[in-house]
């Protein structure tokens, strides 16, 4: 990506007026602020809040490995405010702050703001799919060269990715998010659309979901 500012983590119009993006396609990486007791609250319930919270950096540190390698550029939403001087490299990831009242506001919200700077393909991912790889990302842009849209259900009923070449906001409307629902009701919007199914993959939400994954292995829990 190329900037003729300096990037001093604001959003202002002078700001995006001077921002050129390299390539026709955008990620967005939404992520929750790290912060003790706020992060992977589920998780903590079985494994208590520090170690929830280093599980998360450790998901965080992944999904900063698997984006950086995409060819796309790279914006990271953050939930609470915009920090510097943390996993996500300035250089390579655009900072940027969620809004909306709730999830399905916030994503749509990023969706508009990019397609309002003119990408054609736009993706967005969450931060705690251990198994996504860069692969994945880069599929899921290949899927859109024929396909509208593309979606990646995880095993607990959600979604891990979605992309779209055009805007449709309807699909982030009347969604009990967080519930097993979400997919099959996503999928249900796009009944008449053209779409690429990622395989699905395990989101690190409980206990159980890490229990299998090597490493991670050093914080099982002792019945």
């Amino acid at each position: 990506m190329a900037l003729l500012t300096s990037n001093n983590n604001s959003n202002s119009n002078l700001d995006e007026v001077f921002y050129f993006p390299s390539s026709k396609n955008a990620l967005i990486i939404f992520t929750r602020n790290p912060e003790l007791g706020k992060v992977k609250t589920r998780l903590a319930a079985t494994v208590g809040d520090e170690t929830a919270l280093e599980i998360y950096n450790i998901l965080i540190n992944r999904i900063v490995e698997v984006s950086e390698k995409t060819t796309a550029n790279k914006y990271v939403f953050y939930s609470e405010n915009i920090q510097e001087n943390d996993a996500w490299d300035d250089t390579i990831f655009r900072k940027k702050l969620q809004h909306g009242e709730n999830l399905g506001d916030r994503m749509n919200n990023a969706f508009v703001e990019l397609f309002n700077m003119n990408y054609q393909k736009v993706v967005i991912v969450g931060s705690d799919i251990y198994e996504l790889t860069s692969q994945d990302i880069e599929d899921s842009f290949s899927a859109l060269e024929t396909d509208d849209f593309v979606i990646g259900p995880a095993k607990d009923g959600g979604y891990y990715l979605l992309g779209m070449k055009l805007l449709n906001s309807n699909i982030f409307k009347n969604k009990n998010w967080g519930t097993n629902s979400v997919f099959k009701n996503t999928m249900e919007d796009l009944k008449n659309e053209k779409v690429s199914l990622l395989a699905m993959k395990n989101d690190i939400d409980y206990y159980e979901d890490l229990e299998e994954i090597e490493i991670f292995q050093k914080y099982k829990v002792n019945n």
